[in-house]
């Protein structure tokens, strides 16, 4: 009698997950995700990534700890823009960073009219037509100091 106990105990032991609801469930929380959108390659903006990635770190986030990122890049190939902003769209990232250039920024803003952008570039916003003024940006674009 008691291998057929210890035999039915394992099979309810199996079946035990199938039969519990999915919030009984020990889950892990999903970590946020940064959208993160360059015109460049990869290798050719390592300075700017390894900036952006210490002052992260400067307000207490990590990758992999407390944040995840998604990384596009365009390497140099400005008409990939529009779908590479549409898929960290698509994935609903917490915010889109654009490192680099007026053009990728307009791609991001062009993509989504909810999901904050931070732009890190050197041109005039409000000449490039990002943001109305620099004390009242409107929308949701934020210039970055980086």
């Amino acid at each position: 009698m008691r291998r057929r106990d210890f035999i039915a105990g394992l099979g309810a032991a199996a079946a035990l997950p199938a039969l519990c609801p999915l919030g009984a469930r020990a889950q892990q929380r999903a970590l946020p995700v940064i959208g993160y959108l360059s015109s460049g390659a990869q290798q050719l903006s390592a300075e700017r990534l390894r900036m952006f990635l210490e002052g992260l770190g400067q307000a207490g986030y990590s990758e992999g700890r407390n944040i995840a990122i998604e990384y596009r890049w365009a390497e140099g190939q400005y008409d990939r823009l529009a779908a590479l902003a549409a898929d960290l769209v698509g994935l609903n990232v917490r915010v889109i960073v654009v490192p680099d250039s007026v053009v990728t920024a307009r791609a991001a803003k062009a993509a989504t009219s909810t999901i904050p952008i931070v732009f890190g570039i050197g041109a005039d916003p409000v000449k490039s037509g990002l943001v109305t003024s620099l004390s009242h940006p409107g929308g949701k674009l934020t210039r970055a100091r980086w």
